[in-house]
């Protein structure tokens, strides 16, 4: 159990497993800072999906907010007070809030998904892929809805784990498809990877061209195999951190109350990157 802060602290923190490699605590503690918010700490909690509402029930008033990673998102809804209808319909948040009504589910991914790809120039989606299931997939699901996407190919390894992802798809009224990722041609304009890097070779094997725009939600390592090879035939490669940066921007606001500093963390994640 996490131990309690003094009278007047506030505490947030990234829980997941594994969670050591996660950059949301650099982050949010550039967000605290900037903001002035020098009784905030993040911290990184290693916690099992099994774990999270024993967790929870024992967390003192200090206790502001979490960022939720695998394999907890699920687990996040089950456990929270309060749902809101975006992790109700993905069965998946990936931010959880101190509320008077206690702990409030939300997530931040499919804005963090949006903002990655607007910044990278995509306006509106007509054909779009999705590789990959999950709840990631399934906030992709919403972001490319949210572009207007015509119609989403979901590429998985074997169909029965693209249940929740087409679930997800029939009830925002997207068309779809069930490609096999074996063989698969994805011919869409853009792609979102949601593939973990274990199944990255499969994926860089498929015919990419240069007029797709792919974002892989991966950051590390990076580049991965598929970011190499959709930079290598000169299409657009849209990162992981950059999905992680502004769900993470998402995040600060909801946990603070106040605006996210942009400037002042998008200058600490370029530390790092230019570290790297």
């Amino acid at each position: 159990m996490a131990d309690r802060a003094g009278p007047g602290s506030r505490r947030a923190a990234v829980l997941g497993r594994p969670v050591g490699h996660s950059l949301s605590p650099l982050l949010h503690r550039a967000a605290h800072a900037a903001l002035g918010l020098t009784d905030w700490t993040y911290d990184a909690l290693d916690v099992g999906a099994d774990e999270l509402p024993v967790l929870l029930a024992g967390l003192g008033e200090e206790w502001r907010g979490f960022s939720v990673t695998m394999p907890c998102k699920q687990a996040a809804v089950d456990a929270a007070d309060v749902v809101e209808p975006l992790p109700r319909l993905l069965h998946a948040a990936n931010t959880l809030v101190r509320t008077d009504a206690g702990w409030r589910a939300e997530n931040t991914d499919v804005a963090g998904i949006g903002t990655a790809l607007r910044a990278a120039g995509v306006t509106e989606v007509g054909r779009a892929a999705i590789v990959g299931a999950g709840g990631t997939a399934a906030a992709a699901a919403v972001a490319l809805a949210s572009f207007g996407a015509e119609h989403v190919d979901v590429v998985v390894r074997e169909p029965a784990r693209g249940a929740d992802l087409l679930r997800v798809l029939a009830t925002l009224a997207v068309p779809t498809t069930a490609v096999s990722l074996a063989g698969a041609v994805v011919d869409a304009d853009v792609v979102v990877s949601t593939v973990p890097v274990g199944g990255q070779d499969a994926v860089a094997a498929l015919p990419w061209h240069a007029e797709q725009t792919v974002l892989d939600v991966l950051y590390d390592p990076w580049p991965t195999p598929l970011a190499t090879r959709v930079a290598a035939v000169g299409g657009t490669v849209v990162g992981g951190l950059e999905v992680l940066f502004w769900q993470a921007t998402v995040q600060v606001e909801l946990m603070t109350g106040q605006p996210a500093p942009i400037a002042a963390m998008r200058a600490a994640l370029d530390t790092v990157l230019d570290a790297r």
